[in-house]
C-alpha cells in the first residue's frame, strides 16, 4: 500500500517453503526421541493388558527378548524397566536380589539386543507391601527409631537400600539407573554406590517430580 510503513518484521519468508518450515519447527520428535516402558512380572508365557495405559502390557521375562527385537527395529533406542514382584514385603527386596524380577528383565534384553540402553527406574513403592518408596518406621523392625514417628519413612536407611539395589542392576547390564522415589540425597548415594562397586560408566537420570496419578496403576 502506498504511504504503508513496510513491516520490520516478516515471519511469513520462513514459512514459505515445507524445506524452510521444517528447518525453523522447535520440536521434532522421531522414533530415537523416545524410550519405551516395559512392565516386567515373575511367571512364563504371561502378557496382561495394563486397563489405564492401552496398548502397554505386564509381560513375564520369556516375552522380553522378542520384544526387544521389536523396539529395536521400529528405532526406538532405550527401554525403561519396571518389576512387579511375585511377593512383596517391607522393605522391597525384590529390587535388590540378584534374581529378582527387574536383573533377570536387564539379563534377558541385554542378551537379546546388546545396543539396546536399558535404563532401570529406581524405587521401592512396586515392591513393598506398603507401597511407600522406602523404609518405614514401625515397631518391632529392625530399622526401628522411637523418636520418630510411627509410619514415618526412614530416609537415610532407604539411600542404603537405594544405593544396594542400583549395584544389582548395574551388575546386571543396565545402562542408566532412573531413581524415581523423591528421597533426599538419592542422587549422590546411587552415585557412590555405583562408584563403590566399579560401576563409574553407569549413568543416573533422576525424575524430576512425582505426583499422585493413574498412571500407577500398572503396579
Amino acid at each position: 500500500m502506498a504511504g504503508a510503513a513496510h513491516p520490520a518484521m516478516r515471519p511469513r519468508r520462513l514459512r514459505i517453503s515445507p524445506a524452510l518450515r521444517r528447518m525453523v519447527r522447535e520440536t521434532v520428535l522421531t522414533p530415537a526421541d523416545f524410550v519405551m516402558p516395559l512392565f516386567v512380572r515373575h511367571g512364563r508365557a504371561q502378557r496382561i493388558a495394563i486397563g489405564s495405559m492401552p496398548g502397554q502390557y505386564q509381560m513375564t521375562v520369556d516375552h522380553l527378548a522378542a520384544e526387544a527385537r521389536e523396539i529395536a527395529g521400529l528405532g526406538i533406542p532405550a527401554v525403561i524397566l519396571f518389576g512387579i514382584p511375585a511377593e512383596k514385603d517391607a522393605v522391597g527386596s525384590d529390587n535388590y536380589s540378584e534374581d529378582g524380577i527387574v536383573p533377570q528383565a536387564i539379563r534377558a534384553i541385554k542378551d537379546a539386543v546388546p545396543e539396546l540402553v536399558v535404563i532401570s527406574d529406581m524405587c521401592f513403592c512396586e515392591y513393598t507391601d506398603h507401597g511407600h518408596c522406602g523404609i518405614i518406621n514401625l515397631p518391632g523392625d529392625a530399622h526401628y527409631h522411637p523418636h520418630l514417628p510411627e509410619g514415618y519413612l526412614l530416609n537415610d536407611a532407604t539411600l542404603e537400600l537405594l544405593a544396594r539395589a542400583s549395584a544389582v542392576h548395574a551388575a546386571a547390564g543396565a545402562d542408566i539407573i532412573a531413581p524415581s522415589g523423591m528421597v533426599d540425597g538419592m542422587v549422590a548415594a546411587i552415585r557412590a554406590g555405583l562408584d563403590g562397586e566399579g560401576f563409574d560408566h553407569v549413568a543416573i537420570m533422576s525424575y524430576a517430580v512425582k505426583y499422585a496419578s493413574g498412571f500407577y496403576g500398572p503396579f
